[in-house]
């Protein structure tokens, strides 16, 4: 008799729901469907020994803390294989924008993509609007500030 075959998950594409898997963050708060309701969302998939990353992260930083009062939530997903280097990396950064090492759920529903750093944008209704590859500039990162306002 066969084996039967397993569903492969791919991501969703640009213009659906996203169903939004409950990840770990660093803290050990969770984040998952309920919590991110009625925001945009966007999250970052990072490596922290890439130096693209950083840059991208340090703009990704800014939005966070320019932002707080708006239905967004700002939150990456480190690439790296084991927390240790994540927690330094973020302590020597003092970034203040939530990480989880749940990359991998995030990704399944997300992008397929495998490159880094790579953005994805909900809007407040839990619809992929955007996937983009490679490092922003600023004003391209502070302008995904538009999906908390629609």
């Amino acid at each position: 008799m066969a084996a039967p075959l397993l569903a492969r998950a791919t991501p969703v594409a640009v213009g659906q729901s996203v169903p939004w898997p409950t990840v770990r963050l660093l803290d050990g708060r969770t984040v998952g469907a309920e919590q991110l309701r009625g925001r945009a969302v966007v999250v970052t998939f990072f490596s922290t020994d890439c130096g693209y990353c950083q840059r991208h992260n340090q703009r990704l930083d800014k939005l966070a803390r320019a932002t707080g009062d708006l239905p967004l939530t700002v939150f990456a997903a480190a690439l790296d294989r084991t927390p240790a280097p994540v927690e330094a990396y973020l302590a020597r950064q003092g970034y203040s924008f939530p990480v989880t090492m749940d990359a991998a759920p995030l990704r399944a529903v997300l992008t397929a993509r495998r490159s880094y750093p790579v953005t994805c944008v909900t809007d407040r209704q839990g619809v992929l609007r955007e996937v983009i590859p490679g490092e922003m500039a600023e004003e391209d990162v502070m302008g995904l500030v538009k999906w908390a306002r629609t």
